[in-house]
């Protein structure tokens, strides 16, 4: 008989896949090893580092980008004074720490802006060859290092001159917190900028100062093994099949100092998109690096928790030898004992009595098999009391199933529904609470400059109009709305609110109240908000060139991974943009339009519940809002960046332990579905469809043919009857003839 038929391999099955539940239970609920810090506090300074590169990547390719684009409009105009073009350009961007342009023949520095730009490294190489013009990163004499971005001036009727600009390398300028500071890495491993180290410089005990030593040494240290790592490819870096971060990232471990251990988290500069080639800032090799000291982990109080697991893969064994035993004593025993007596009898021993089960699809069978064995026997009729007994019997082999599959569920349900619930008192390390602020304040900082970026282009791009030529302009401005994926719409508004040129979808209203802000938003009403940017156009009073920014390029913005939804809202906390859908002009929730109002987090003020943490029965949610703030156009417009998290989403031990109790429910239940279904369909069913033949068989239908479907214990029954009923016919074929045979000779007499 074939080893993986009939009723033995389900059972068999079963039992495996209860000893494997029960091992995997005990190990993922059992004791395990104390963590020094939380993986969750681990993910969050990765994605602090990832944000601080994004930031960095975005504003250097901006400066760069906006560079050139100043260059080439140069270029096509009117030729400009040195002095001339440098002060626009200081008043268009606020972005740059110095600029000065140089006379290419002779090397001579026509005009100068901020920071004094040293020459020294300016050659041959750098203005041509493969990498000609690309940003170069020097150290000034300070010993800071600055980024040179160039671009060349090559406008009519006048010698060639090289347009420079430097700029610093550090993060954006946004709160770090308290304690955190971050680092922007070279290819080797130099620190090239540092920022958070300013906020202790004030220290003034031996062992505040020795522990920013030790601090600055740590950063030093995990920055070369920071860089080491982003060396690596940014696929073969990851899990096969994973995303996020299209970079290389990750988070490193330093050494404990006072109770605290140094986390590190970092990011190399990548492209948002990786077959994005024109991206300057992820070629340069730099990686961000995010450390924070954390309080060590005491091997906290939770072995009492813990020991529930090794409860429940205890009970989970008990419970399973019961329901094996219930499957063995009542399908398994009864069908084997069926099979030997259908071969018994199919081999001719008929002088023994079947042993009859005493109850279920069993018990028919066994009945019809005694039946045929007196009618082979000669001894016995119809067998019409055995028949009326069987009739009787109500109760099948699915009752122990249904018992097996109770009894299996008696573990599954409380393990996957009771044990181990969280009930909205979980404790979220403070640090993860300071993350999500800060990371929001960083989310805002990036959206504002976004914002001041779309203006600044406005204005350079306001120079160039003229709105005498309207056709020029509608050319200007297509060109424009090509090179920029942020407008979906640009167009140029006379001072009575007409129309003069335009680019792209269908301009809004622009009103010419100059108490507005230049960016602003409108549309309320509409299926989504429109945002509009301005800047005048010189020379023409009340003539405003006007961009629609793109909500889904916001929306863009706000889309980081372990930051929950976000949402930039305007002063009286109305949607405008958001990282998963919205609808326009939504209203926030009451507690988070507390956080906008107040306009700031409090930090040390009171219980963190009140400031960040949300609990709201038996769910916590973690929330920040940072308001726009830092400069330029859109920090005056009031809206602000709000962030809420459900904190089951973290990677705490309370919640990892509840996913893992329901894990191991739902798996324990996808192991009844399998073996029990299994159970029914090669034998409940066969089996009832099998006694039912058999009580046919008995009560004389010798017609029907009887075929074995499956290779099994029900299969082997099967055949026996099939013989069984050749027997019977062969039988009453040869005492029909027996008569016949007889009826000549009893004439004769």
């Amino acid at each position: 008989m074939p080893l993986l038929g009939g009723i033995r391999p389900p059972i068999a099955v079963l039992c495996l896949l209860i000893v494997a539940l029960a091992g995997l239970t005990a190990k993922v609920l059992g004791p395990g090893e104390d963590s020094v810090v939380p993986e969750a506090v681990l993910s969050s300074q990765r994605h602090f580092a990832e944000d601080g590169a994004i930031a960095l990547r975005a504003s250097i390719d901006e400066r760069v980008t906006d560079l050139r684009r100043t260059a080439a409009a140069l270029n096509d105009g009117r030729p400009e004074e040195p002095e001339r073009i440098l002060s626009d350009l200081g008043r268009t961007y606020q972005k740059w720490t110095g600029t000065t342009v140089v006379d290419l023949e002779s090397g001579k520095v026509l005009a100068a802006r901020g920071e004094r730009i040293p020459l020294a490294w300016l050659d041959k190489g750098v203005l041509t060859g493969e990498y000609a013009l690309t940003p170069r990163m020097v150290r000034l004499e300070t010993g800071d290092v600055r980024l040179m971005t160039m671009a060349v001036l090559d406008a009519k009727d006048r010698p060639q001159q090289l347009l420079i600009a430097s700029n610093s390398l550090s993060v954006p300028a946004i709160n770090l917190g308290p304690f955190r500071s971050m680092a922007v890495v070279a290819r080797d491993g130099e620190v090239l900028a540092t920022e958070g180290f300013e906020q202790s410089e004030a220290l003034n005990s031996d062992q505040e100062r020795e522990e920013l030593a030790f601090l600055q040494k740590q950063m030093s240290r995990l920055s070369d093994q920071a860089a080491q790592r982003t060396e690596e490819n940014p696929v073969s870096a990851r899990e096969p099949g994973s995303r996020g971060y299209p970079g290389v990232s990750g988070t490193l471990l330093g050494d404990d100092y006072s109770g605290r251990i140094t986390t590190a988290g970092y990011a190399s500069l990548a492209s948002s998109d990786p077959e994005e080639k024109d991206s300057v800032a992820a070629g340069l090799g730099l990686t961000v690096v995010a450390m924070l000291p954390v309080v060590q982990q005491q091997g906290a109080a939770e072995t009492g928790r813990e020991l529930y697991g090794l409860v429940a893969a205890g009970a989970l064994i008990v419970l399973g030898l019961l329901a094996a035993a219930v499957l063995w004593g009542t399908v398994q025993r009864p069908l084997l004992r069926l099979f030997l007596e259908s071969r018994r009898l199919a081999r001719g021993d008929v002088t023994r009595p079947v042993a009859v089960p005493r109850w279920g699809e069993t018990a028919r069978i066994g009945a019809a098999l005694e039946r045929l064995r007196t009618q082979l026997d000669g001894r016995g009729g119809t067998g019409g009391q055995s028949a009326a007994k069987s009739r009787k019997i109500r109760f099948g082999v699915s009752v122990p199933v249904a018992v097996t599959a109770v009894v299996l569920l008696l573990w599954c349900v409380p393990v996957g529904l009771l044990l181990n619930r969280t009930d909205g008192s979980v404790s979220v390390p403070a640090t993860i609470v300071n993350d999500q602020r800060d990371r929001t304040d960083l989310v805002a900082d990036r959206v504002r400059r976004a914002l001041n970026e779309a203006q600044a282009d406005l204005v350079s791009t306001s120079r160039l109009i003229d709105v005498e030529e309207p056709r020029s302009a509608g050319e200007l401005l297509a060109d424009t709305l090509e090179e920029h994926s942020r407008y979906q719409a640009l167009y140029v508004v006379d001072a009575g609110g007409e129309v003069v040129a335009r680019a792209g979808g269908d301009p809004h209203d622009w009103s010419g109240d100059e108490n507005l802000p230049l960016v602003r938003v409108s549309g309320k009403g509409g299926k989504k908000p429109v945002i509009q940017a301005g800047a005048p156009v010189p020379g023409h009073k009340g003539t405003v060139l006007v961009g629609e920014v793109r909500v889904e390029f916001l929306n863009s913005l706000l889309n980081r991974p372990g930051l929950g939804e976000m949402r930039v809202v305007d002063a009286d906390a109305r949607t405008v943009a958001a990282s998963d859908g919205f609808l326009a002009f939504e209203k926030l929730s009451g507690r988070l339009t507390d956080l906008v109002r107040a306009g700031h987090v409090r930090v040390g003020a009171g219980p963190v519940e009140n400031g960040l943490l949300i609990r709201d029965g038996d769910g916590v949610t973690v929330a920040a809002a940072a308001p726009f703030s830092g400069g330029g156009v859109a920090s005056d417009i009031g809206w602000s960046v709000v962030s809420s998290q459900d904190a089951g989403h973290f990677e705490i031990a309370a919640y990892e332990r509840e996913d893992r109790s329901v894990l191991a429910g739902m798996l324990g239940l996808a192991a009844i579905v399998v073996c029990l279904g299994w159970i029914h369909l090669v034998v409940v069913r066969p089996l009832r469809a099998l006694a039912t033949s058999a009580e046919k068989l008995a009560d004389g239908d010798l017609k029907t043919v009887h075929y074995p479907r499956y290779q099994d214990e029900v299969g082997a029954v099967v055949r026996s009857l099939e013989l069984l009923r050749q027997q019977l016919q062969a039988r009453r074929q040869h005492q029909a003839r027996r008569p016949a045979e007889s009826r000549p000779d009893a004439g004769g007499r």
